[in-house]
């Protein structure tokens, strides 16, 4: 009863450290016996919740995911802002370093790679992906039905707005010039919102 009690927190922990981990040594370094000693248990206690690195992983994907999803968090405070708002909120966020620093894309591009060779991680980051995107998309439907946007295709253009924060990233992980880096975001960004053909009072 007590170990059950326990299972989700202590899955959190061994996953919140194998990610650490992960972060600090490279995906392919971080192990069960050093995870298990940066948390200061036994490598057969990870063992009995995750049978292998591969179940780890997975659920370390699942990670990401919780982490990406914060980025549609609405503080309490303007909760009850119109819809716009938190849409506009939420693209103001994708396309910013918060994004950004939500997970380190180093892991993460570490673990897509692995997507190739496994179609159970292949599936588990399409969910992902595909979550993000289900969010936005219903951002955009909100304000479609209230009748202060215009947009004919909310699921594509939820998707068309990912595709621009994907490949710029990508792209923009590879610039250590930080003007470089702020203005390119910006001219993304902007990119982005043109799609959603907002009214001119709010241009």
């Amino acid at each position: 009863m007590g170990r059950n009690s326990l299972k989700e927190p202590r899955q959190k922990e061994i996953v919140k450290a194998f990610y650490k981990l992960a972060k600090k040594e490279g995906l392919e370094n971080a192990t069960f016996a050093k995870t298990a000693e940066l948390i200061g248990i036994t490598p057969g206690l990870i063992i009995h919740y995750f049978a292998t690195k591969e179940h780890l992983i997975y659920a370390l994907v699942e990670h990401i995911l919780d982490k990406y999803l914060l980025i549609f968090q609405v503080p309490a405070a303007v909760e009850k802002d119109d819809s716009l708002s938190n849409l506009l909120r939420a693209i103001d966020n994708i396309f910013s370093h918060k994004w950004n620093t939500l997970f380190d894309d180093g892991v993460s591009y570490s673990c897509y790679a692995l997507s190739f060779r496994n179609n159970i991680i292949m599936r588990k980051y399409k969910l992902l992906l595909d979550t993000l995107r289900k969010r936005l998309e219903e951002l955009i439907v909100r304000c479609v039905e209230e009748g202060v946007l215009e947009v004919k295709d909310p699921s594509a253009t939820a998707d068309i707005i990912f595709i621009i924060a994907d490949g710029a990233y990508y792209y923009l992980s590879l610039t250590d010039n930080k003007e470089e880096y702020l203005t390119k975001l910006a001219q993304y960004k902007q990119r982005a919102i043109n799609l959603l053909n907002l009214p001119a009072t709010v241009k």
